[in-house]
């Protein structure tokens, strides 16, 4: 017997769902109001509650070089090199993968798989090792580089994702036209995946803008720390945290990634449109 989209179970069904959507929602959002919050009130704590009243002291005391400006410029060098070399050879490694019939390329795209869920701490010994032996710890250009190869299994599958996506039509007519394989690559194919490009560059900048652990075990030098290992100074050895200078810290280290992402997202958002690249 079928049942009535209007069903008493559809409806309690849907009502769960809801529930249980609403549920998870709120636990999202009480960090980020608690962050809030807690930034402008002058006697902030660890409960998520509306600020007793309203202070700008909490920012006045982390607005300084050694606690924001650098490593905050730390980041940007670190992660944004990062997320430009991963979009780079992304490209790069796709391409061939996308457009040629190659002998290795299904065990390749495998591993290239299984690499996209190997956990960073899996690997941190070895590379600490490789670091130190080859004089390159505390380096900020060699962990940009680390930082960026942990990105590029998933960058490189995004891509070929977006480059299947490309009627290969279109470069056969410009290489009928006399344009290199090189040539319609940059002139024909780039231009088309740019915003595809935007979703490697972004989800890598945003995954190694809140890392943690690779540059805590790669840099020692204060001067070299980005924000995000930067952060743990707000917490003491005795398990006293500053929760007010914490959140105003967190806050302005957030807003980076989301304007970025917002700005980049209204620039970009539905162009990856490829209908009527083709005419019958």
């Amino acid at each position: 017997m079928t049942r009535s989209v209007a069903s008493p179970s559809r409806a309690a069904g849907s009502a769960v769902v809801h529930a249980l959507l609403a549920a998870l929602s709120a636990l999202f959002l009480l960090p980020g109001l608690w962050m809030v919050f807690a930034a402008f009130d002058p006697e902030a704590s660890l409960r998520a509650q509306p600020p007793s009243g309203l202070t700008l002291d909490h920012f006045t005391a982390v607005l300084t070089p050694e606690t924001v400006f650098i490593p905050v410029a730390n980041s940007i060098l670190l992660c944004g090199g990062a997320a430009l070399v991963t979009v780079v050879v992304s490209v790069l490694a796709a391409y061939p993968l996308s457009r040629y019939q190659l002998r290795f390329k299904r065990p390749f795209l495998y591993t290239v798989l299984f690499a996209t869920g190997l956990p960073i701490t899996a690997v941190m010994v070895p590379v600490y090792s490789l670091f130190v032996q080859a004089g390159l710890l505390d380096s900020r250009p060699a962990t940009m580089l680390f930082l960026a190869a942990s990105s590029l299994p998933f960058g490189i599958w995004l891509t070929k994702n977006f480059l299947d996506g490309i009627p290969i039509e279109l470069e056969e007519a410009a290489w009928v036209d006399g344009a290199s394989a090189w040539q319609s690559l940059r002139l024909l194919v780039v231009p088309l995946i740019v915003p595809g490009m935007a979703v490697v560059g972004i989800f890598t900048l945003v995954v190694t803008w809140g890392n943690f652990f690779v540059p805590f075990i790669l840099l020692k030098s204060p001067e070299r720390l980005p924000a995000a290992v930067r952060i743990y100074t707000f917490f003491d050895q005795y398990g006293t945290v500053q929760y007010g200078e914490l959140a105003a810290f967190s806050l302005l280290y957030t807003l980076p990634v989301i304007a970025l992402y917002l700005g980049v997202s209204r620039a970009l958002g539905g162009s990856f449109s490829l209908g009527g690249a083709m005419k019958g």
